[in-house]
């Protein structure tokens, strides 16, 4: 999946609104249209996925 998806994997207690931002910055900057932010911190993986969409789609 060349230059179309950022994955941003952290391990924390919550995400917050400066971990989405963050991955929507490298998302624009690499011109990726799709992004996975996850967190390695909670009891059930799928609980800490999110699927992020660039915004110039």
């Amino acid at each position: 999946m060349e230059n179309k998806l950022a994955i941003e994997a952290k391990s924390i207690a919550s995400l917050h609104d400066i971990h989405l931002a963050q991955i929507q910055t490298y998302m624009k900057l690499g011109d990726y249209k799709l992004g996975l932010l996850i967190n390695f911190n909670q009891f059930k993986l799928k609980d800490g996925i999110r699927r992020v969409i660039n915004g110039t789609l």
